[in-house]
């Protein structure tokens, strides 16, 4: 299991004041510099996060440091004035890696996985190899892979939402339930050739129930990243604060 982390957190505060802190490049770099597999980022319509201008200083620190770049969006979202479109941004940096995401425009963040029928459809990933070494697909725990007929896709993403919600209840059973969805899934992927990633959801506590059965490649981390860095940084920061205001 290899970890990706997701810089879209870091960016949605930087964003929402308006200024360059938190750096985005400083935190890349800090990131980039461990033992890690590589970057994620997923650009919105609205730009509420990652931006054009990010994807290019992601693309050269990826090169720089020879980790990989992973980008994730809906490729069917159409292009504005505000945003290229997926399929024209995949064009243009060429990640390793596309993960497509059936969000809608105005989806907070990613709740669901896309329907098979959908992933069969004729040319529903035709031109995004061309592009990247993988193209993975975001799919919900219990899907079977073996119902998957598409040459252009080589990579899925678990949804891990649900399993994540089912270590925080502390119902043994539910947990049980999502966690054999999941290890079903990944296995008939790995039967029929796919490369297994997952994400959603997943932190410090949960992440160690998936990495024991080792059938995860990679596993992309974000919003879990920060709120944890805050746990167990806030107190600190507090406390050089008041030493510095009491002299």
């Amino acid at each position: 299991m290899k970890l990706s982390i997701n810089l879209n957190k870091i960016a949605l505060i930087r964003n929402s004041r308006g200024s360059i802190s938190p750096n985005l490049e400083y935190f890349a770099r800090v990131a980039l510099e461990e033992d890690i597999l590589g970057l994620t980022v997923h650009p919105r319509p609205d730009n509420r996060h990652i931006r054009y201008e990010d994807l290019k200083l992601i693309k050269k620190l990826t090169n720089e440091y020879q980790k990989e770049f992973n980008i994730e969006g809906n490729h069917q979202e159409p292009s504005s004035s505000e945003y290229k479109g997926f399929l024209a941004l995949i064009e243009e940096f060429k990640p390793t890696q596309a993960t497509l995401v059936p969000d809608d425009t105005n989806q907070l963040t990613s709740d669901h996985g896309w329907d098979v029928n959908d992933l069969n459809a004729e040319n529903f990933t035709s031109s995004i190899m061309n592009n990247c070494e993988r193209c993975s697909v975001f799919i919900d725990a219990g899907t079977d892979l073996s119902l998957i007929n598409n040459n252009n896709i080589n990579a899925i993403e678990i949804y891990t939402g649900p399993y994540a919600d089912a270590f925080k209840s502390g119902d043994n059973e539910l947990l049980d339930r999502e966690l054999k969805k999941i290890i079903f899934t990944a296995e008939s992927a790995k039967k029929e050739g796919f490369r297994v990633n997952a994400g959603h959801d997943l932190d410090l506590n949960n992440l160690i129930l998936l990495r024991e059965h080792n059938l995860i490649d990679e596993v992309s981390i974000g919003h879990a990243i920060i709120t944890e860095s805050l746990d167990k940084g806030f107190k600190t920061i507090i406390r050089q604060y008041i030493e510095v205001i009491n002299g």
